[in-house]
């Protein structure tokens, strides 16, 4: 039995989080559900929680986002509670993921649209002979 456990990051103007709580709760899945400050993490059977997070993303599927993670909720190595408090062990980087949510969003509804990005301009670097050249110019004014 393969077990994963996934955290849902809700990031939505149509769903709330408690939304989302509510709907794995009516799936009677056999999985363990856990509230957090970003949203939900779904522990279980990997083909449970992959099926029953397929079907809760489809609420809002630019607001709600899915990854998965390393450890189960309550694991002794990462748990706030056995290391003596503060903030766990990759929290400021989902945070820091958590802000970047809306340009994704806003990204994955224009590639939906068939919207192509233009590709970025590369800048030239400025020539070695063409900066002795501005340097002589510089040194003779």
């Amino acid at each position: 039995m393969d077990k994963i456990t996934k955290m849902v990051v809700i990031n939505s103007s149509k769903v709330l989080p408690s939304d989302v709580v509510i709907k794995l709760y009516e799936s009677n899945a056999d999985v363990m559900i856990k509230e957090t400050c970003f949203g939900v993490m779904v522990s279980g059977e990997r083909a449970e929680v992959d099926k029953l997070l397929s079907e809760t993303r489809k609420m809002d599927p630019y607001g709600i986002f899915i990854k998965e993670r390393g450890f189960a909720p309550g694991e002794p190595h990462r748990c706030r509670a056995t290391r003596r408090g503060g903030a766990r062990p990759g929290f400021h980087m989902l945070e820091t993921e958590e802000k970047l949510l809306p340009q994704i969003a806003e990204a994955l509804r224009a590639l939906d649209r068939g919207e192509i990005p233009q590709k970025k301009q590369i800048k030239k670097k400025l020539d070695v002979e063409k900066l002795k050249e501005i340097i002589e110019k510089a040194e003779v004014s």
